[in-house]
């Protein structure tokens, strides 16, 4: 069950309908963080759980802004209770960042040339046949 903070108000009118998605992201998340990270990298060990943090958020904004099936009410209900970022889903909002992956890809602090991650770049203008990867998601190109 997803976790509700104490003191806060019941949900709203809609929440029996994506709890039960919420709950099985929230059980993926847990397995996640508890999965055994041998010889993985450093950075890998953190890939799953940004990937479901991307699903959740993704769920959350394809019902309110794509779908229009859950209520403003609903919608900041589950932001209000951290289960979604509301921060990545107002890029999501934005010409050209409709795909993006996370936060730190277009955080130019984070990158060794203060540019924007590597995964940002078209795939028509990469090198052939180069893989590409996120170091801080693990994304292939979220660039569109």
């Amino acid at each position: 069950m997803v976790k509700v903070r104490k003191g806060s108000k019941p949900p709203p009118d809609g929440w029996d309908l994506i709890e039960p998605t919420l709950d099985e992201l929230e059980a993926k998340m847990r397995e996640a963080e508890l999965a055994p990270h041998d010889g993985k990298r450093k950075v890998e060990t953190l890939w799953p759980i940004f990937k479901i943090h991307h699903q959740k958020s993704r769920y959350l904004y394809d019902l309110y802004y794509k779908r229009k099936t859950i209520s403003k009410e609903l919608y900041d209900y589950c932001i209000k209770q951290s289960m979604g970022d509301k921060n990545l889903i107002a890029q999501w909002k934005k010409q050209g960042y409709e795909n993006l992956c996370c936060l730190r890809c277009i955080q130019p602090r984070d990158t060794n040339f203060n540019k924007k991650c590597i995964c940002r770049v078209p795939k028509e203008k990469l090198e052939e046949g180069k893989v590409v990867e996120c170091v801080h998601c693990g994304c292939r190109g979220c660039s569109g």
